[in-house]
């Protein structure tokens, strides 16, 4: 079993879109046998699923993880093992000994990576122009947390992406607020579609209540629960993913993205800004000259409903 953890002088890089390295540990199953540490290249976000499948890895061991990487990984039949921190030698025995748990989805603030990239926009008149000449790749998943360590999202963030900068200060009260919590969830469109369920990969989420890290509305309703309650919550657009943003829909030509030829309406793919960073977008509409892409967030614009079990409270 061939294992990877993102990596940074002996620890755990909890930003996993944007690590620089994994260091690759060979066990069977037990025990290390041979660990070395893997330059990403500059790979970045979910394309770094394909470079984890392309060197043969089985499980991820990682700090915080969004809900797009964690689909990528999965499809790619990685195993991952979300919330671990500190020494990543000390992170790996213990998932080999099996106690290591993990959170599942531990950040939820990929609507960020959008607002962060749509400056492309400014530059490049709408679209990437011909500075998109690297065209479709594969990337594009991170917390929104920036590239400022010193904001508080290395080690010292409980496993997991903050969600925001500094020190957050909740909008809303509750008895939970500050605790970890660990919770089931199911959650639907209002036509009754399931975008999301921990109760399918019988993983719990574990979050710190009023940190930031989930969606507001989520997070809001936790925080006055008990353990053992089961709840139903109808949020807006306000409350979760915001609306949709127009500026994040961009329009290009064909002819300057080679390999998007190949690509259809509804494919989730992912482009190079100028700066070499990818981002994730969905390919809405697309002619004989062109192809149009909108970076909002997979569930902007739209009202969420949850099912949430709370199931203890450290």
């Amino acid at each position: 079993m061939r294992i990877a953890v993102p990596y940074e002088d002996g620890r755990i890089f909890q930003h996993f879109g944007r690590t620089q390295q994994f260091k690759i540990y060979d066990t069977d199953g037990s025990t290390v046998l041979h660990a070395e540490v893997m330059s990403t290249d500059g790979v970045m976000h979910e394309a770094l699923a394909v470079v984890l499948a392309g060197n043969g890895v089985d499980v991820l061991v990682c700090g915080g993880l969004g809900a797009g990487a964690m689909s990528t990984l999965q499809e790619a039949g990685i195993r991952v093992v979300s919330g671990a921190s500190g020494d990543a030698d000390t992170a790996v025995a213990a998932f080999l000994d099996g106690s290591l748990r993990s959170e599942g989805v531990n950040c939820n603030h990929d609507e960020d990576d959008a607002e962060e990239y749509r400056g492309c926009s400014d530059d490049c008149e709408g679209g990437c122009g011909d500075d998109c000449e690297s065209g479709c790749c594969g990337g594009g998943d991170s917390c929104g947390c920036g590239d400022d360590e010193s904001c508080g999202c290395g080690a010292d963030c409980e496993g997991g992406c903050c969600g925001s900068c500094g020190h957050y200060e909740p909008d809303f009260d509750g008895p939970n607020i500050g605790k970890t919590v660990r919770v089931h969830y199911e959650g639907t469109l209002d036509d009754g579609t399931c975008f999301d369920s921990s109760y399918e990969r019988n993983e719990p989420l574990s979050f710190v209540c009023g940190s930031g890290r989930m969606i507001h509305g989520f997070d809001k309703a936790v925080a006055l629960m008990n353990a053992g309650d089961i709840i139903n919550i109808h949020l807006t657009p306000d409350e979760a993913y915001g609306e949709a943003d127009p500026s994040a829909i961009m329009k290009m030509p064909i002819a300057n993205l080679p390999g998007s030829e190949e690509i259809g309406v509804g494919e989730h793919v992912y482009l190079s800004a100028p700066d070499g960073q990818s981002f994730p977008v969905t390919v809405v509409a697309k002619d004989e000259t062109y192809i149009t892409f909108d970076a909002n967030h997979e569930l902007a614009g739209k009202a969420l409903n949850f099912k949430i079990e709370l199931l203890d409270v450290e």
